[in-house]
C-alpha cells in the first residue's frame, strides 16, 4: 500500500475517533435522568478511574506497541472506544461507569500507536509533514465534534442520549480504518530492519572520529546498540531485558542535560494540573449553571478552546523570545497566568467568566506545551524523542494520580469541586514559584560566568602589557 493511502487512512481514523459530540456534555449526561448518578459519585468515584487506568497501562502499552508493530494496538484502541460508548449507552450504575472509564483509559494509553505507526512506514524526511496531517485531523475532529454536539443541543433540541448514539457511530466508523493498514515490518526497539542493523557497522569509523563531539551533543547522536530479534536470541525474555537496558541507558543520558530536565519538569508538572482542570471543568460548570434548569454551551466553549489552542501553537514560531535565556522566567509568568485563570473559574461563580478563563487557560497550555515539545525534541533523535515524551507523560500521570487520590477520590479527602479548583490554582502558583527561582538562578549564573570571562580577559591583557618591552 502506498504511503499516501496509509496517511489518508490514519487521518480518517484520527478524525472520526476524535469526533465525539457527547464529550462536552458527559457530566450533564451522567447526572441526568439517563444515568441518574450523583455529583459525588461522578466526581469522586467514577472519573478518578480514568487517571489510574491511564497510568497503569501507559508503559505496558508502550512496549506492546513496539513489540506488536503498531497495528494491533491501533485496533485495540478502536475497539476500546467502541466498547466505551456501547457501555455509556447501555449500562447503569457506578461500577459499570468505572469499568467504562477503564476502557477509556486503555484507549487513551493506546494513542501512542496512532502517532508511532507512520514513522515505521515513511521516510524520515516526511515525518514532520505527515505528523502535521495526522495531528491536524485529530484536532479538527475534536473541534468538529464539540461544535456538532452544541448545535444539535441548541438548535435541534437533541437529547444527550442522541449525542452518545452519534458518538458511538463515529467510533464504529473509526474502528474500520486500522484493519486496512498493512502490518509494518520494523519497529523502534524489538523489530529492527536489516538496514538499521547494518548501519552502525558502516558508520563505526565516523562515530569514532566524532567521539569528542558526542560529549558536546550527547542527546542528538543515534543509539548504536541494536536489539536482536527474538528468533536470533532464542528468547523473548532476553530481548525484553535488552530493550529495558537500552531505555534505561538513554534515560540517564537524556536527563543529564539541564535544559531538557527543566522543560521536562514543567511538562510533567503542568500536564498534571492541566488534566485535572479539564477533567473536572464540566462538574464545575454544572455547579455554576445546572444543565437541568438552563441551556449550557459547553460545546461552543470546547470548540473555541481547541481552535485557539491550535492557533496558539502555530504562533510559537512568531514569538520573539529567546527561550534558551528567558525560558524559565516565561514559564513562571505564564504558569502564574494559568493559576489566575483557575482561581477565576473557582471564585467568580459566573458562567461566562468561567468559560472565558477556561479558554484562556487551555490556550496558554497549548502555547507552552508546543514550546516545550520543540525545546526537548530539538536535540533528540526519534528513539529518544519517544522515550523522553513517554517518561514525561508517565510522571505527569503519576503526579495526577497522587493528586487525585488525596484531593478527589472518595478514599481520600473527597473534596467538593470548588475546593478542588482552589487547590489546582495553588498548584499552578507553586509551579510559577519553582520556575521563578530557576530563572533567577540561571540569570545569576550567566552573569557570574560573564564576569569571570571578563576578568580572565582583563588579566590576560594586563599580563601581555607587563611582558611587552618598554617603549624607547
Amino acid at each position: 500500500m502506498a504511503v499516501l493511502d496509509q496517511t489518508v487512512l490514519l487521518c480518517v481514523y484520527g478524525f472520526f475517533s476524535n469526533l465525539r459530540p457527547s464529550e462536552p456534555f458527559l457530566t450533564a449526561y451522567l447526572l441526568g435522568p439517563d444515568k441518574n448518578l450523583t455529583e459525588s459519585q461522578v466526581v469522586n468515584e467514577v472519573y478518578p478511574v480514568w487517571t489510574y487506568s491511564y497510568l497503569v497501562l501507559l508503559f505496558p502499552i508502550f512496549l506492546a506497541t513496539d513489540f506488536l508493530r503498531y497495528k494491533p494496538v491501533l485496533v485495540l484502541q478502536a475497539t476500546s472506544l467502541v466498547v466505551t460508548y456501547v457501555m455509556l449507552l447501555k449500562v447503569q450504575g457506578v461500577l459499570a461507569m468505572q469499568l467504562l472509564e477503564f476502557f477509556f483509559g486503555l484507549a487513551t494509553a493506546s494513542e501512542v500507536a496512532y502517532y508511532s505507526y507512520i514513522y515505521s512506514v515513511v521516510e524520515p524526511k516526511h515525518y514532520q509533514r505527515v505528523t502535521g496531517y495526522c495531528r491536524s485531523m485529530a484536532l479538527f475532529g475534536s473541534a468538529a465534534g464539540s461544535l456538532t454536539g452544541q448545535l444539535l443541543v441548541s438548535l435541534a433540541k437533541a437529547q444527550l442520549l442522541h449525542l452518545v448514539i452519534i458518538t458511538l457511530t463515529t467510533a464504529a466508523v473509526a474502528f474500520l480504518a486500522p484493519w486496512f493498514l498493512p502490518m509494518p515490518k520494523r519497529s523502534l526497539f524489538f523489530h529492527k530492519s536489516l538496514e538499521m542493523e547494518e548501519k552502525p557497522r558502516s558508520t563505526t569509523a565516523l562515530l569514532e572520529k566524532a567521539e569528542d563531539l558526542e560529549t558536546q551533543l550527547p542527546l542528538h547522536s543515534q543509539a548504536i546498540s541494536t536489539i536482536p530479534r527474538s528468533t536470533e536470541t532464542g528468547s523473548l525474555h532476553s530481548g525484553l531485558v535488552e530493550v529495558l537496558q537500552v531505555l534505561l541507558a538513554d534515560f540517564l543520558k537524556c536527563y543529564r542535560c539541564p535544559s531538557l530536565l527543566a522543560w521536562s519538569l514543567w511538562w510533567a508538572l503542568a500536564t498534571c494540573g492541566y488534566f485535572q482542570v479539564i477533567n473536572y471543568a464540566q462538574a464545575l460548570w454544572e455547579n455554576i449553571r445546572p444543565s437541568q434548569d438552563n441551556e449550557i454551551y459547553n460545546g461552543y466553549v470546547e470548540t473555541l478552546a481547541t481552535l485557539l489552542g491550535a492557533l496558539a501553537a502555530l504562533l510559537v514560531g512568531c514569538l520573539p523570545v529567546c527561550w534558551s535565556v528567558w525560558g524559565e522566567l516565561a514559564l513562571c509568568v505564564l504558569s502564574l497566568l494559568m493559576a489566575l485563570c483557575v482561581f477565576a473559574m473557582d471564585t467568580l461563580r459566573n458562567i461566562w467568566l468561567c468559560y472565558s478563563s477556561y479558554v484562556l487557560f487551555r490556550a496558554i497550555y497549548m502555547l507552552l506545551i508546543t514550546v516545550a515539545t520543540y525545546q526537548i525534541a530539538a536535540s533528540l533523535n526519534m528513539q529518544r524523542y519517544a522515550l523522553v515524551f513517554g517518561v514525561n507523560t508517565f510522571l505527569a500521570l503519576l503526579l495526577q494520580s497522587l493528586l487525585t487520590v488525596v484531593v478527589v477520590d472518595s478514599a481520600g479527602l473527597g473534596l467538593d469541586v470548588f475546593t478542588q479548583f482552589l487547590i489546582y490554582g495553588g498548584y499552578f502558583v507553586v509551579i510559577s514559584v519553582v520556575f521563578l527561582l530557576a530563572g533567577l538562578y540561571k540569570l545569576a549564573s550567566r552573569r557570574r560566568s560573564k564576569q569571570q570571562q571578563e576578568q580572565v580577559l582583563a588579566n590576560g591583557r594586563a599580563e601581555s602589557q607587563c611582558d611587552s618591552p618598554p617603549v624607547s
